[in-house]
């Protein structure tokens, strides 16, 4: 890569200013689709499967960028076609034998038996389809950004604004936090193990993150690689971002013990660092305008420095949202009859006996029970409270008559927090009420093989890949990424020539994504 190209790569994604709110909600509401016809899962279904999913997301912000509701248009009409047709049948051979007792009836011990044995955190696809797609649309756009085909109001912004590029990397850092919340939803049940331990953990989690970490880094100054300075500093990269949260978790634990809710902790910690932020406004110029000095460490990485406190709370609060919606769902008991006591009789006639002189005065009216009103405590209306909060936090965040803050990934301010965590709870909710729409009884089933093949036939093949191996995904993407870029100059390709080295490219990660999955590979990192 020669100086003068590689100016004009960096000048590309450079100074950049975003787009607007509505526009980025539009090109994700691609995302949410379901796969609940591809029976068998065939060449010509899993082809399917990657055109919907994978090339829906890439055409939607790039080609469609300018008109993504037509795109949800052509897809929502053949979706609504496969809503309407009649349910598939299914194999009564398959379900397992009901064993009768000596009268006949099904026999209750097993029955309690099988549901003792449901997992308490069950799979749930509503999840593994959001995290798939989030993705997705991540490993188009490290590439997608490069071409002339991806508006530059998608890119990363210099210093303040919105974009799909900027979301996208909140995004990725909210959807680890649902992870973690598995762990500690566990740690809850079986007991909290020593602080030791869990910083142990902790850091055996990170280290394969910091080697990633410096494996970029020395491939990228050794390589002379376009890089964007401003995004994270000269020597700091994401995956050093990911790697510090598990432990800063770990360090506050204590605290996260102590607050009752992971969403108030995640707007308490950005709303402390906000003000830390307008105490001393030299530490915005520090951060935005001034020059990197040689030698000093912190002056050339601020910018991955001062955001990390605003990830961790973007963190802390996917672990919130993962508290809420991993744990299986508890349906209400109904009431026990209350038995009569035959004893009851007598004192009703000698009661009825006692009052005949009383009949003509008015009964006294019955006094009634207090309201209490509560919330319910499902995974859909937990979703409901928590984007409701979360976006008028968001509009309050930005009004005019409030702080009046501006969105900045740069500094990752509490604007930016706010606005990560409404996006992602939001999505999280239209994945969740898709689910309760067609798929009713996913959560019905009475043993653990039967809600397993209800939650894979509600789950994309693709999504599910991806899910599964997400980490590995997005190192691959690197890489590919950084291959095609020294070998082609994406800068001067035509939108044809672009959008067939897209689709390749989000082929070939796809595929290895269902390889490894047709084997039962998991890659964790």
């Amino acid at each position: 890569m020669t100086p003068e190209y590689k100016a004009e790569k960096e000048a590309s994604v450079s100074h950049l200013g975003g787009g607007g709110l509505w526009e980025i909600n539009h090109v994700t509401l691609v995302a949410p689709k379901r796969q609940s016809f591809f029976k068998p899962y065939t060449l010509p279904a899993a082809l399917t499967d990657f055109l919907l999913h994978c090339c829906g997301i890439l055409f939607a912000t790039t080609v469609y960028s300018s008109a993504p509701q037509v795109l949800n248009g052509l897809l929502i009409l053949p979706t609504v076609a496969a809503v309407l047709q009649s349910p598939v049948k299914t194999d009564e051979s398959s379900k397992p034998p009901v064993k009768p007792e000596a009268d006949g009836k099904p026999a209750k011990a097993e029955d309690e038996k099988a549901a003792s044995d449901m997992n308490p955190l069950p799979v749930k696809p509503f999840i593994t389809t959001y995290r798939g797609a989030m993705m997705i649309i991540t490993c188009t756009s490290i590439l997608a950004v490069d071409f002339p085909v991806l508006p530059r109001r998608f890119a990363k912004t210099e210093s303040f604004g919105m974009s799909l590029m900027d979301m996208g990397v909140g995004s990725f850092v909210f959807a680890a936090g649902i992870v973690a919340a598995r762990q500690q939803l566990k740690e809850q049940q079986s007991g909290s193990p020593s602080f030791a331990l869990r910083f142990k953990a902790a850091m055996r989690h990170s280290l394969p993150l910091f080697v990633l970490g410096f494996i970029r880094l020395w491939s990228v100054k050794g390589l002379e690689y376009a890089e964007h300075v401003s995004e994270y500093g000269v020597h700091w990269n994401f995956f050093f971002t990911l790697a510090l949260l598990p432990p800063a978790t770990a360090l506050l634990q204590p605290v996260l013990r102590l607050i009752p809710s992971y969403g108030l902790l995640a707007f308490v910690l950005s709303g402390c660092w906000e003000m830390f932020y307008e105490i001393y406004p030299d530490i915005k110029a520090y951060i935005i305008l001034s020059e990197r000095k040689p030698g000093d460490w912190v002056s050339q990485n601020r910018e991955g420095i001062f955001s990390f406190v605003g990830y961790l709370a973007i963190f802390i609060a996917g672990m919130g949202i993962g508290t809420g919606i991993l744990p299986r769902d508890t349906e209400p008991k109904p009431a026990k009859p209350v038995e009569k006591d035959p004893m009851d009789e007598d004192a009703e006639w000698l009661t009825s006996i006692l009052s005949q002189s009383a009949e003509q005065q008015p009964a006294a009216p019955t006094p009634m029970k207090p309201l209490k009103p509560e919330f319910p405590d499902t995974t859909f209306w937990n979703l409901v409270k928590w984007t409701g909060i979360w976006s008028i936090l968001c509009v309050w965040a930005q009004w005019h008559y409030g702080p009046h803050l501006f969105v900045s990934r740069r500094m990752a301010n509490l604007a930016y927090v706010i606005w990560v965590c409404a996006f992602n709870s939001a999505q999280l909710l239209i994945f969740c009420a898709i689910e309760c729409v067609v798929f009713r009884d996913l959560y019905k089933a009475k043993d653990p093989e039967t809600e397993r093949q209800r939650v894979g036939d509600a789950t994309s093949k693709v999504m599910h890949a991806f899910n599964r191996s997400s980490l590995a995904m997005f190192l691959l993407a690197n890489l590919l990424t950084g291959l095609i870029n020294m070998s082609v100059r994406t800068l001067y390709m035509g939108d044809v020539q672009a959008m067939a080295i897209l689709v390749a490219y989000i082929g070939t990660i796809c595929a290895v994504a269902l390889l490894l999955d047709r084997h039962d590979i998991s890659i964790k990192l």
